[in-house]
């Protein structure tokens, strides 16, 4: 009992801060920083590429198809996630109001955080598209297939938040408190330095790999198609989001709807989960796509060998039918010959302009042929 009490003695009351946030690579002018953020959201992309594939791959899509369509949609999505946070978090990038105190060197420093999810996920929609066009696949099947990888990434992608100590929840006693370093620029003014906070990242991190599970088994239990998976992914994430967003004590542009003041991914976060509940229900009512397949009109993979109800090609210079081989014999039954062709023969001439026939097959009795035929074969 005294071992147990101490172990639990040992357990920590409360999630530290990290003592590690990247490393630097020495060159020739100077070191490259290295930061833990850009690392969790490499490890998110691999991780989520993985699955992708494993998943693209047993839809019957073309080999080596998804490197064609990421490398589109992951540029895209970086580019859109950073737009979106700017826009939703500008006052470091333009000053408060607007009034041009800004840093606007800061926007292209996405290592110092901040990828909003919606941008990153419509440009990331928009990128995929194109490399699903020149693949020749349907973005609708792409998406289906993505959706889990996609949560997936944001799982482990959100832990660059807890290295870069930022996006935190409210103050806390829970003893899964976050420590937050007093000093960090982050750190609440007014609070003291041994204040716990909400873990945030790591709520939505958990919340992100129990919807890959949901995801997988709904998938499999209903084959979900024309893009349904994906708009099922949205529902949940969203229905999360807005709970753990309004957790959050960081600056955020924040909007008026209805008398209620609360910050901008919140609403946005309602309005996506309404319209994809409306397009998930719009597609279920189409029935289920005959036939289900991931390729575009037109540029599906040619099919080696005869089409079906054709007869196969016979080489006539090879091959010899038999029943012509047979209408060349005389017929012994009945004493007469039928002609191997359906044409006539045109009849041979000598030189003076005689015509000359062919002897009879057998004698009659006591006379003989009138001419001599030709050798059988020849042509003139």
């Amino acid at each position: 009992m005294q071992t147990l009490l101490h172990a639990a003695a040992m357990v920590p009351a409360s999630i530290p801060s990290p003592d590690w946030s990247g490393f630097d690579i020495p060159l020739p002018w100077g070191s490259l920083r290295i930061h833990a953020y850009a690392l969790c959201i490499l490890a998110g992309i691999i991780v989520g590429l993985w699955l992708t594939s494993v998943r693209w791959a047993r839809r019957g899509a073309p080999e080596g198809s998804v490197w064609d369509i990421v490398i589109w949609a992951i540029p895209f999505g970086i580019i859109g996630g950073r737009l979106y946070h700017v826009v939703s978090s500008p006052d470091a990038y333009f000053g408060p109001g607007f009034d041009g105190t800004g840093d606007l060197w800061l926007i292209p420093q996405i290592q110092r955080g901040g990828l909003g999810i919606w941008g990153a996920v419509v440009l990331g929609v928009v990128g995929a598209w194109i490399g699903c066009r020149r693949s020749g696949v349907k973005l609708t099947a792409f998406l289906d297939a993505a959706a889990p990888g996609l949560l997936l990434a944001q799982a482990v992608g959100r832990w660059g938040n807890y290295f870069n100590q930022e996006l935190f929840g409210g103050p806390t006693t829970l003893p899964w408190g976050l420590q937050v370093d007093a000093d960090n620029a982050n750190f609440p003014a007014g609070l003291p330095a041994d204040t716990l906070f909400h873990p945030t990242f790591l709520y939505e991190s958990l919340w992100n790999i129990a919807g890959v599970l949901i995801l997988l088994a709904l998938d499999r239990r209903f084959h979900f198609r024309r893009g349904r998976l994906f708009w099922a992914y949205a529902m949940y994430y969203t229905l999360g989001r807005v709970w753990i967003e309004a957790m959050r004590i960081d600056d955020a542009e924040q909007i008026n709807l209805f008398g209620i003041t609360a910050r901008l991914n919140v609403w946005t976060s309602i309005l996506v989960f309404v319209v994809a509940l409306v397009v998930f229900v719009l597609l279920g009512m189409k029935g289920k796509p005959e036939p289900d397949s991931v390729y575009l009109d037109g540029r599906e993979p040619a099919v080696e060998g005869p089409e079906d109800g054709a007869e196969p090609v016979r080489d006539t210079d090879s091959v010899v039918s038999d029943s012509e081989s047979r209408d060349n014999l005389p017929d012994n039954q009945s004493g007469s010959r039928r002609p191997s062709t359906p044409t006539e023969e045109e009849p041979e001439t000598s030189a003076g302009g005689q015509t000359l026939t062919e002897s009879p097959a057998a004698e009659s009795s006591g006379g003989k042929a009138a001419g001599t035929a030709p050798e059988a074969g020849s042509t003139k």
